[in-house]
């Protein structure tokens, strides 16, 4: 039975939803054509509110639509008819393949017509509907364009072809929709419908987000580009896997509503019949199932069903109204964009595209602005003011001159500028093309924020203070996503400590910096880091061929340019724990390690700049704390004699000091003048870089410090007071 009742979905969300996410595993619940339901199944494992906020909404949802379809009903005797107002919305598709190319214009305009078709219930084969289900047919009160402007306004076609070098992706970490993993990031979700078009992993043809998924920068949908009109999928290559989970999209669910065949299980639509599990071919006539014994049977025609393209047929009326309803609850952004509107080009246009340099944090106090031009004019471009300014102090004047025709780019080196310690703002921006008047202003200014700090000998960090990150410290966030911070609660010592929630953090492969410091190696001897690491898994580190979370410390000696990776660590090696755990890991006092390296080969290198980079693995968290760096200088005349004896003279106890370190020291002996031996210290093998030796019971004098290597003899002379 269907029912959209507040009170029975509520029973229905706590029975065939908690059945259906219980699993722990990480795998689909069978196999499936389509992976939205086992998505956002991962999803509520991993956030237990993400769950009751999901259903919450869900129950709010379906009164809504069961008002709408109420109001409605008794406006019409006839009951609910096709929408009075249909909506056009910009969709972009993003072929993320090795060869995008492979993929044909021809293809995607063949798509958008099948999906324009299937929803406006236009589509030639719904002839094919029976009689007893054409009454039911509906009319969805949405229409798709092909985007015509980018998010920065840029012209294009709505085909966005990027070339991957990953063979496939996977609905498990959604790596298609971040470019950091692969694939391409969205286009901003709530002015464009984003599809992605790509190669997916497990035979799955593809999978959507629900408006309320808790996941907006992943809002759209995924599909396997051999499902296309004309693809190489049999029964499933006439575009309809496109119209199907556009419906998840738009909020629908499967037509069996995901419960193993139970018959308690929900679309929340009230006229679709009770099915028992997904149709998997073809039929024709009336077909009855364990939900649905007599009359017309289960409507395996429904787009929603997984039956094969050529028996996918129709949306209900009441699927309809559901879609409308979810688009102006949840998605009305997408009615008002311009998205499709084309872009003109003005006459005299200059815009400032990038600021290439400098990124986030430099190492000297002057540095030398790089920037990209672009001219967005339909005028060639041949001159051009660019200024710079720090802080809203006088801007430096920059005149550019050259031949730039219409939406081309160029790259631009400024005058130098020099800033003092701490934290800038850098404003660039252009005017006066070809001695003009700039006709769009928008697109002429940038901002970039700059951190400049002057190097140090040593560091030691606990992040007890109240300003993260600490001064002198930076985090990179290149997805803007999740990243490092501050927790509190959670420490090795105090009160505070450094972390990343992995846990949470659906973007795969994502790279995430935490920056110290920069530290000024050129006049010490040693060098050391140590801190203090609590990381846990949620998968079973036994796991092969698993993607885990990795931790790296790195060294750069161009101020983040390039690193080198001098610790780097993952899964078992990784972890403090002793067990992976399927909650959001938060250490106890003995789930932390003490880690250590030595730096020491990188002291003649001047400045360095150490950093911790996490690449996330969608596994759980990683904290670290009490971090320090520890640097050693030796006595430049130890340095240049490589044997001292100090103080001298002295009162009670001698230091005899090696530099370097003996490797074959045989002992050290103290002689009177006399040549009475008062003192033997015997060693064996390697010897270390510092003796003490007690002379304060000697009365005072001058005495003999004597040496034995394996291949010489050092003697130095020494007075007592």
């Amino acid at each position: 039975m269907k029912n959209t009742l507040a009170v029975l979905c509520m029973l229905l969300i706590n029975g065939f939803f908690s059945e259906v996410f219980a699993q722990k595993n990480k795998q689909a619940i069978k196999q499936e054509q389509c992976a939205t339901m086992v998505r956002l199944e991962e999803k509520f494992k991993r956030n237990p509110n993400l769950k009751s906020q999901f259903f919450h909404q869900l129950d709010v949802f379906n009164r809504s639509v069961a008002d709408r379809v109420a109001r409605q009903k008794e406006h019409n005797v006839t009951g609910v008819e096709k929408p009075t107002a249909v909506y056009t919305i910009p969709i972009v598709f993003h072929i993320v393949m090795s060869n995008p190319a492979q993929v044909t214009d021809a293809q995607i305009l063949s798509q958008l017509d099948v999906l324009n078709k299937t929803y406006s219930a236009t589509n030639a084969d719904i002839s094919n509907v029976p009689d007893y289900f054409k009454p039911l047919i509906g009319q969805a009160s949405v229409q798709f364009c092909l985007a015509q402007r980018t998010p920065s306004g840029d012209i294009t076609n709505g085909i966005d072809r990027v070339a991957t070098r990953k063979t496939s992706f996977s609905n498990s970490d959604d790596g298609v929709k971040h470019t950091s993993s692969g694939g391409v990031d969205i286009w901003n979700g709530d002015k464009y419908y984003n599809v992605w078009v790509c190669v997916l992993s497990n035979n799955l043809l593809g999978y959507g987000t629900f408006p309320n998924d808790g996941a907006p920068l992943e809002q759209g949908v995924v599909i396997d580009y051999h499902s296309l009109p004309g693809g190489s999928y049999a029964n499933y290559n006439s575009g309809k896997t496109l119209t199907h989970e556009t419906g998840h999209y738009f909020n629908l669910f499967h037509i069996w509503g995901d419960d193993n065949g139970a018959c308690t299980g929900s679309d929340f639509v009230d006229d679709t019949p009770n099915q028992g599990d997904a149709s998997t071919a073809c039929f024709t006539g009336i077909k009855l199932d364990s939900c649905t014994k007599t009359g017309n049977g289960i409507m395996y025609q429904n787009f929603m069903d997984y039956s094969f393209d050529q028996c996918l047929l129709l949306f209900t009326k009441l699927q309809a109204v559901r879609m409308q309803t979810a688009l102006l609850t949840y998605r009305s952004s997408l009615t008002t964009s311009d998205g499709c509107t084309p872009v003109v080009l003005k006459t005299l246009d200059a815009q400032l595209k990038t600021i290439d340099a400098p990124v986030q944090r430099i190492c000297t106090s002057s540095f030398t602005p790089q920037v990209t031009i672009r001219n967005k004019g339909t005028q060639t471009l041949t001159s051009l003011t660019i200024e710079t300014v720090i802080d809203n102090s006088a801007p430096v004047i920059n005149n550019w001159t050259g031949s730039l025709v219409s939406l081309a780019t160029s790259a631009v080196t400024l005058k130098p500028v020099t800033i003092a310690s701490g934290t800038h703002q850098i404003k660039i921006f252009v005017t006066a093309p070809n001695a003009g008047t700039d006709q769009f202003t928008g697109n002429d200014t940038l901002t970039n924020i700059v951190q400049y700090a002057d190097a140090v000998a040593s560091v030691s960090e606990s992040f007890e203070g109240s300003v993260f990150p600490p001064a002198g410290w930076d985090v990179v966030n290149p997805d803007q996503s999740i990243t490092w911070e501050k927790v509190t609660g959670v420490a090795k010592t105090g009160n505070a400590s450094v972390g990343i929630n992995n846990f949470d953090y659906t973007n795969t492969d994502e790279q995430d910096y935490l920056r110290l410091p920069e530290l000024n190696f050129a006049t010490v001897d040693s060098a050391f880091l140590t801190f203090q690491v609590a990381a846990s898994t949620y998968t079973p580190v036994s796991t092969a061929g698993n993607n885990w979370d990795t931790l790296e410390v790195l060294i750069s000696k161009d101020c983040g340019l390039t690193y080198t990776s001098l610790y780097k660590k993952w899964g078992a090696t990784l972890v403090t724990t002793a067990s992976e755990t399927t909650e959001s890991f938060r250490p106890v006092a003995n789930e932390w390690r003490r880690d250590s390296i030595n730096l020491t080969p990188y002291v003649n290198d001047g400045k360095v700049l150490l950093a911790f980079r996490n690449t996330n693995g969608f596994e759980n968290n990683i904290y670290l704390d009490d971090i320090n760096v520890r640097t050693i200088t030796i006595n430049p005349n130890l340095k240049a004699a490589g044997f001292l004896v100090t103080p001298n003279p002295a009162k009670s106890n001698i230091a005899v000091q090696f530099y370097p370190n003996p490797a074959d020291l045989k002992s050290i002996q103290l002689f009177n003048l006399f040549g009475q031996k008062l003192y033997q210290a015997n060693i064996s093998g390697a010897g270390a870089s510092l003796y003490n030796v007690d002379v304060a019971r000697y009365p005072a004098g001058t005495y003999i410090v004597r040496v034995i290597l394996g291949d010489r003899v050092l003697v130095k002379k020494i007075i007592k007071q």
